[in-house]
């Protein structure tokens, strides 16, 4: 008599393909990488199916492990929704929210601005300068400085963000470029275009290049809203027409409704929007 598939197995292999190998799924999962290693391969085996190909790149799927994988989205989702209709008995509800370096700070320092403990959503900022996915929800809400454009995310634009050029005081020349390993940036990549050859030191991470120009040795370009209000810092030019982007706001388009993502939506939308405004 044949029984179902394993459900564990299941989010055991969703993990695994999400995470492209065994190591950061069996921290996210709690057991160990030989275990997971053991359990795909008797998971392989049940299935008659090769899901993985085993090489130096990680676990890469194969064809019928991409097919497993679009499927078990939607037992993710659902697995999801449980947990946080689950949750919302006991208290506030975790919402993760990404953004780049500069949105993620803002919106941590500013936290009681648009969010207090009585709300039925707990924030949980993950900083990351490339797009977590939100389709298979590494991330509940995602603030993009481009419109998205996947049919099953929900989007909204909330304004604008301008860039100008900041340093300890107008005698400062040279200017601060990427590091080894720093993302490259829409402004990363104007410093290096117009003023490349003028580079006197570099820095991996926005914070540090801040904190270099705060000392007086270089320029940096930041975000105006940054920009403005880091101590020992002065604006030396006018916003760079070039470098100004858009901000959108963006959800999975069937996790928007769920109360604590749509009371973390519109607190954040205010939020931002208001930013925008005030900058204008």
């Amino acid at each position: 008599m044949k029984t179902g598939t394993d459900w564990n197995d299941l989010a055991y292999f969703a993990a695994v393909a999400r995470a492209g190998g065994l190591s950061r799924a069996s921290v996210e999962l709690g057991v160990s990488p030989a275990t997971l290693s053991r359990r795909m391969k008797a998971f392989e085996t049940a299935l008659g199916r090769r899901l993985f190909l085993h090489g130096a790149d990680g676990y890469t799927l194969t064809g019928d492990g991409h097919a497993l994988a679009q499927k078990t989205r939607s037992m993710e989702d659902a697995a999801r929704q449980i947990g946080m209709w689950r949750d919302e008995a006991s208290g506030p509800v975790c919402v993760r929210i990404s953004a780049g370096t500069w949105t993620a700070l803002d919106l941590a320092e500013r936290l009681s601005e648009y969010w207090s403990p009585e709300e039925p959503w707990l924030p949980e900022f993950m900083y990351c300068d490339l797009d977590l996915d939100i389709a298979r929800r590494e991330v509940d809400i995602g603030i993009r400085n481009r419109r998205p454009d996947q049919p099953w995310v929900a989007r909204r634009q909330i304004g604008w963000v301008d860039y100008a050029v900041y340093a300890a005081n107008e005698d400062v020349e040279g200017w601060i470029g990427p590091a080894w390993g720093a993302p490259v940036t829409p402004s990363v990549r104007w410093v290096q275009e117009c003023h490349g050859d003028r580079i006197v030191t570099k820095a991996n991470s926005p914070h540090l290049a801040a904190a270099v120009a705060q000392a007086g040795i270089g320029r940096v370009v930041l975000p105006m809203f940054v920009g403005e209000r880091i101590a020992g810092l002065m604006r030396l030019s006018d916003p760079i027409e070039e470098l100004r982007s858009e901000q959108w706001l963006v959800s999975h388009h069937d996790a928007r409704n769920e109360r604590p993502i749509r009371a973390a939506l519109d607190a954040i939308g205010c939020y931002l929007l208001q930013r925008s405004q005030d900058r204008r």
